[in-house]
């Protein structure tokens, strides 16, 4: 398709680079969003509907057209990541620390480059998230994405446009802060928007007891990020719950709701609509 780690250099015809590279990368962008988030969802939430039913964490369906709406806004994000991502990886990569050659540092500072990522990406998320769910810049930015109050996979890039450049800016910020691989870059936006279909799976994977265990209680987990989502206030972390934990952000019921989840011996099973 295309390959990242060509030599590129910066001239007069960089931004006819980025014009050519352009439809591709977004094409990719949203292929990705297509297949991880739409074959999750068509996954828990038509095929297996029932017999996941149970792991269901607000026991309603979204309505079809709160799921469209869903894959729209989506379809907007994918198109700011492509632009953000070529101008940071070929407009301003001389000023960034991003680097070609993986024996330039090594292969074990490419690993480890891989894990500091997330953490740095879940600081500036937490912070983000904060602010924009300040009253005079919520129902301007992050009004949107909170329309899903019973989120779906497909909600993972359902944001106002305003929102989606806030998303998309951790790829200069670790462009800009941390000497890093294109590739590790990209494997790092390929896990980030895996672990963000979870949070917004509307169904709990992990075992029960799992936020309680000494790794479990600083893991985002679905129910977590669909509390946020359900009562817009608390859990506001990505991947992980130290900031919740430090900030005194977690939600107080959250340990609760968990259990309330997993431990459901039985449910009615059936097409069950919400007005959500």
């Amino acid at each position: 398709m295309f390959n990242l780690n060509s030599d590129l250099y910066l001239n007069s015809k960089d931004m006819e680079i980025v014009y050519s590279l352009w439809p591709k990368i977004a094409w990719y962008i949203s292929l990705r969003y297509l297949f991880i988030a739409g074959g999750t969802y068509l996954l828990f939430y038509i095929l297996f509907r029932n017999q996941f039913f149970q792991r269901k964490i607000q026991l309603v369906f979204p309505k079809n057209r709160r799921v469209w709406m869903e894959v729209i806004y989506s379809m907007q994000t994918t198109i700011i990541f492509a632009t953000i991502f070529l101008l940071v990886v070929i407009v301003l990569r001389p000023y960034t620390n991003l680097y070609k050659d993986i024996d330039q540092y090594g292969v074990v500072y490419y690993l480890f480059t891989i894990p500091v990522m997330f953490v740095i990406h879940d600081t500036y998320f937490y912070w983000m998230h904060r602010a924009i769910h300040h009253p005079k810049l919520f129902r301007h930015i992050h009004f949107v994405h909170h329309q899903s109050t019973n989120p779906t996979p497909l909600a993972a890039y359902s944001f106002h446009f305003s929102e989606s450049i806030l998303e998309a800016l951790i790829i200069p910020i670790i462009a800009f802060t941390l000497p890093v691989h294109t590739s590790a870059l990209v494997i790092f936006l390929l896990g980030q928007f895996i672990i963000n279909v979870y949070g917004h799976l509307g169904f709990e994977l992990f075992p029960p007891k799992f936020q309680k265990t000494w790794i479990g209680k600083w893991i985002n987990t679905s129910v977590a990020h669909n509390q946020h989502h359900q009562y817009f206030q608390g859990n506001y972390g990505l991947y992980f719950l130290f900031w919740d934990r430090w900030m005194g952000t977690l939600r107080k019921d959250y340990d609760e709701a968990f259990d309330e989840v997993k431990n459901r011996k039985e449910v009615i099973h059936g097409e069950l609509q919400g007005n959500k």
